[in-house]
């Protein structure tokens, strides 16, 4: 097996890409990906453009896509952005070091937007057991 990105990584929607301008909960992202769980998570959040409001992200985990906590500063790698529009379009980062098993992604939209912003928030899995991880 070739060693690539592509063959260690799965990508899964939380929120899809979207013009959103009020408070949005994500949906469960499973880190058991076909029977084999992912050891390392990492939350993309790719901001197009953001007219207005201040759209604070929070990274949340369940041990079961019902029971929902904010995740503890000391299992996140970086920070949770609030994306206004003087620091959209760009991609953030957050590095998730928890052991829960479903992962979201929850965005709360402050500042009574009239139009709000173009993003979405994807979760990416890796280092499975199995390798490489199933498309199914």
């Amino acid at each position: 097996m070739r060693r690539s990105v592509y063959n260690m990584l799965v990508a899964k929607p939380t929120i899809a890409p979207a013009l959103i301008a009020s408070t949005t909960s994500g949906a469960a992202v499973d880190r058991l990906v076909d029977g084999d769980a992912a050891r390392s998570a990492m939350i993309l959040i790719h901001a197009g453009t953001v007219t207005d409001g201040t759209h604070t992200i929070e990274v949340q985990d369940s041990p079961n896509g019902s029971d929902w906590t904010a995740v503890a500063a000391e299992f996140l790698q970086g920070s949770e952005p609030a994306i206004t529009s003087s620091n959209d379009a760009q991609v953030h980062e957050i590095g998730y070091t928890g052991h829960q098993r479903y992962l979201r992604v929850v965005s709360t939209v402050s500042g009574s937007p009239a139009t709000g912003g173009v993003y979405g928030a994807t979760v990416l899995l890796g280092y499975g057991r199995k390798m490489p991880p199933s498309r199914a």
